[in-house]
C-alpha cells in the first residue's frame, strides 16, 4: 500500500518517507528529495499555478516507476507538512502516480479499517 500523510500523523512510522524540502531537526527517517518542491514553488499560493509549475519543473523530469523503486516499493507513506484536507504537493504526487502507473495512493486515515490492517501487517501499533 502506498499512502500519503503528514509528519504529525505518520512521522513515527518506519515506512515513512519525507518528500518535503525540509524536515524537523528530530527527523531520523528516510527522505526523498527528488519529489520535494523548490522553495520558489513552495511560495506559490495559487494551487493551479503550483500544480502547473510543479509538474513542469519536477514531475516531468522524473520516471514514476523509478521513483517508486527509490521510495521503497509498495509499502510506504509519503510525508510532507500540511494537514489532511489542505492543498499540498503530496496530493499532486499521488495523482501523478495514479495517472502514470495506475497506482492508487490514498491519504492515511488511521481510523479506516484497511489502513489499520495494513499497519498491523507492517508490524506497527498505532498510538
Amino acid at each position: 500500500m502506498i499512502l500519503t500523510s503528514n509528519f504529525k500523523i505518520a512521522g513515527h512510522l518506519p515506512q515513512a518517507v519525507a518528500i518535503s524540502r525540509s524536515t524537523s531537526k528530530a527527523w531520523r527517517g528516510k527522505s526523498y528529495k527528488p519529489l520535494a518542491p523548490t522553495w520558489n514553488l513552495v511560495k506559490i499560493s495559487d494551487p493551479t499555478e503550483f500544480i502547473r509549475l510543479y509538474r513542469a519543473k519536477v514531475l516531468n523530469n522524473l520516471d514514476p516507476r523509478q521513483v517508486l523503486l527509490e521510495l521503497g516499493g509498495d509499502d510506504i507513506v509519503m510525508l510532507c507538512w500540511e494537514a489532511p484536507g489542505e492543498f499540498c504537493h503530496r496530493l499532486v504526487v499521488a495523482a501523478w502516480l495514479q495517472k502514470e502507473v495506475g497506482v492508487v495512493v490514498e491519504e492515511l486515515n488511521p481510523k479506516l479499517r484497511r489502513h489499520q490492517d495494513w499497519l498491523k501487517t507492517m508490524g506497527v501499533r498505532e498510538r
